[in-house]
């Protein structure tokens, strides 16, 4: 009895079955949910690094957005409340306002960029310490909190998850199938020859610049959303988690090359890359050595890819 009992095969049981791709799927959508601001700065900074430019404004422009969307979405039950005239709004008009923020703030920097010709990482550079500088005048350093159910419900659950891919499904076919993504990757493969070929060069470069600020402002408010709060430490260093996602995704700095599925896949990578750390226990600032020799590693390897093409 007992041989013929050991030759059966194991079997897991029905409910271990059905915990298992349960337990996966919370797994990835707290993996997503993890880089899901990031990865709206991401998509953002991908279209910029394709026009051959950078934004190193975006954590500032997200810190100053959730500040006055925050200020905006306060209860009337707080009596310090920024503007006590202004609370119990609709939701819309603190997420709208954080939005024009952002728009307002990549519209500035675009037009710097193609009205001027200063390069983008000083015009950019000089945004980065302004949006900052006014996120903490804002309110003199204070945070913003008692926000608005329905404003904090933006953040709850799923639902940066669900704003990030929509996000990225959007920019992926406008990229990848309309004219903005033509002319986005014809003024990173040559500038020049793409005014030549009539495309306003200019006027195009503020749109790009404006969209990566108004992803920057969504940011914001699903930041201060999801944390129930504005703060203007919110968003420090997430420019550059941003453009290491877009380089780790194969977006090349030299412009000209690069898709936002690839950035998704960067900034899971990244987001895998520091839960793993987290969970063996890796100190947070080796984290971010090692994150950095990874950026270095990638922008190696796609400058090697590129002279590899020049000698073709």
């Amino acid at each position: 009895m007992n041989a013929i009992t050991d030759n059966k095969p194991a079997t897991v049981p029905t409910k271990s079955r059905r915990r298992m791709p349960t337990e996966l799927s919370i797994f990835l959508v707290l993996m997503i949910l993890q880089v899901s601001i990031i990865g709206l700065l991401a998509i953002g900074v991908t279209q910029v690094i394709i026009t051959t430019g950078i934004d190193l404004s975006s954590g500032s422009v997200l810190a100053l957005s959730a500040m006055i969307a925050a200020s905006l979405a306060q209860t009337s039950d707080f009596s310090r409340a920024v503007f006590p005239s202004l609370t119990d709004l609709p939701v819309w008009i603190p997420v709208a306002m954080g939005l024009g923020v952002g728009l307002l703030a990549g519209a500035i920097n675009g037009s710097i960029i193609a009205v001027t010709g200063i390069p983008p990482f000083i015009a950019t550079l000089g945004m980065m310490v302004s949006a900052r500088g006014l996120a903490r005048y804002y309110t003199e350093g204070q945070p913003v909190s008692m926000l608005s159910d329905s404003y904090t419900a933006i953040g709850h659950g799923a639902m940066p998850v669900i704003i990030f891919l929509v996000v990225a499904v959007i920019f992926h076919i406008a990229l990848r199938y309309t004219k903005y993504g033509k002319y986005t990757y014809a003024i990173g493969g040559n500038m020049q020859a793409a005014r030549t070929s009539g495309i306003n060069v200019k006027r195009h470069l503020i749109i790009v610049y404006s969209i990566a600020g108004l992803l920057a402002g969504l940011a914001g408010v699903v930041a201060s959303a999801r944390a129930a709060t504005g703060q203007a430490g919110m968003g420090m260093s997430y420019e550059l988690d941003a453009i290491a996602a877009a380089v780790i995704g194969g977006t090349s700095l030299a412009g000209g090359v690069g898709r936002i599925t690839g950035t998704v896949i960067g900034a899971l990578i990244l987001g895998v890359m520091a839960s793993g750390f987290t969970f063996v226990g890796v100190d947070a600032y080796i984290q971010d050595i090692i994150k950095g020799l990874i950026i270095v590693v990638a922008v190696v390897i796609d400058q090697y890819r590129n002279k590899r093409k020049l000698k073709r």
